[in-house]
């Protein structure tokens, strides 16, 4: 293009005057057109925007919306503190376990402040310790050992310590140390191998996972089709990684047989060394050994557990 003297040039120009325009100003710009030495006018109409105004039921069910969401979550928040007469109806309300798990925390809250209060609810953890939902037996399992003078406490450990759980064993284990008392020594060291997983059913295996896959508690390990075409799901009993498949998918098992193997997460792994630090016995020593010397794949912390309890197991070998 050339300039707007030579006859062919576009000469801009807006048609809004200074000071405040009129509204059809602000919405039209009128642009003049020189070509050929004649004049026109081209003009662009802009449609005015309208501003929508949510109505007020809108706003209104967002609120609501808003605050049912943040009244869920707060109802069912671990943390939130719980009067003496929320955790007795929630220990006893086993329609939500996530209640009586709640109120199962805020009692071990208790006790690992030293709360004398506490003690009035023992008569139902130790009820709970005998209930069918698993997340109640362990969870009672573990805050039991807050109290290692409660003899009501102490008996119901050494019943859960026997528990078909693996996790339920596990903390019950875990707890009877603080007792003093080494009825779960075996569990510990147990807790040191591989764990394996049992078929219950008879029928072809079908599974995805591969070896050394992370494995939370309820993972889907595999299902087994039985003969009669029903699918049977086999789930994690324990957190840690998959450590071999012995019954690949497609393979065919009957009822005991072994499907695979899972090794602890490091957490359950440093807390059995802590306490096979305790109450751990010299023939203990070859399953702790692989840890310390690094033949088994762990961390630092797990390492150096793992000598400590050697050398404190052996320390007290010699004193007695």
């Amino acid at each position: 293009m050339g300039s707007a003297g030579d006859g062919h040039g576009v000469t801009p120009y807006n048609g809004v005057r200074p000071g405040r325009a009129p509204r059809q100003a602000r919405r039209d710009e009128v642009i003049r057109m020189t070509v050929n030495g004649h004049s026109s006018q081209l003009k662009i109409t802009t449609p005015e925007v309208k501003r929508v105004r949510a109505s007020g039921p809108i706003l209104i069910l967002a609120v609501l919306f808003v605050a049912g969401a943040f009244l869920t979550w707060y109802f069912t928040w671990f943390g939130r503190d719980l009067s003496d007469a929320d955790i007795s109806q929630y220990l006893v309300d086993e329609k939500h376990p996530r209640r009586v798990q709640h109120a199962l925390l805020q009692v071990q809250h208790r006790l690992e402040r030293g709360d004398p209060t506490a003690k009035q609810w023992y008569p139902q953890i130790v009820g709970l310790a005998g209930h069918p939902e698993t997340e109640f037996r362990l969870t009672a399992a573990w805050l039991m050992g807050f109290d290692s003078k409660a003899t009501d406490l102490h008996h119901a450990l050494l019943k859960l310590v026997r528990d078909p759980e693996p996790i339920v064993r596990r903390n019950a284990a875990l707890a009877l140390v603080r007792f003093a008392d080494p009825s779960g020594r075996t569990e510990l060291v147990a807790m040191l191998s591989p764990y394996v997983v049992i078929a219950t059913e008879e029928g072809g295996v079908a599974s995805t996972l591969t070896e050394g896959a992370p494995l939370a508690r309820g993972t889907l390990l595999a299902r087994i089709k039985r003969p009669d075409d029903k699918l049977v799901e086999v789930r994690s009993p324990l957190p840690g990684k998959l450590e071999r498949i012995v019954a690949p998918s497609g393979s065919e098992v009957v009822p005991g047989a072994a499907i695979m193997t899972i090794n602890s997460d490091e957490d359950s792994l440093w807390e059995a060394l802590r306490g096979l630090a305790l109450i751990g016995e010299p023939q203990d020593v070859p399953a702790i050994e692989p840890y310390a010397s690094g033949s088994v794949a762990s961390s630092d912390r797990i390492k150096q557990q793992a000598a400590l309890t050697i050398k404190a197991i052996q320390s007290r070998a010699k004193q007695n």
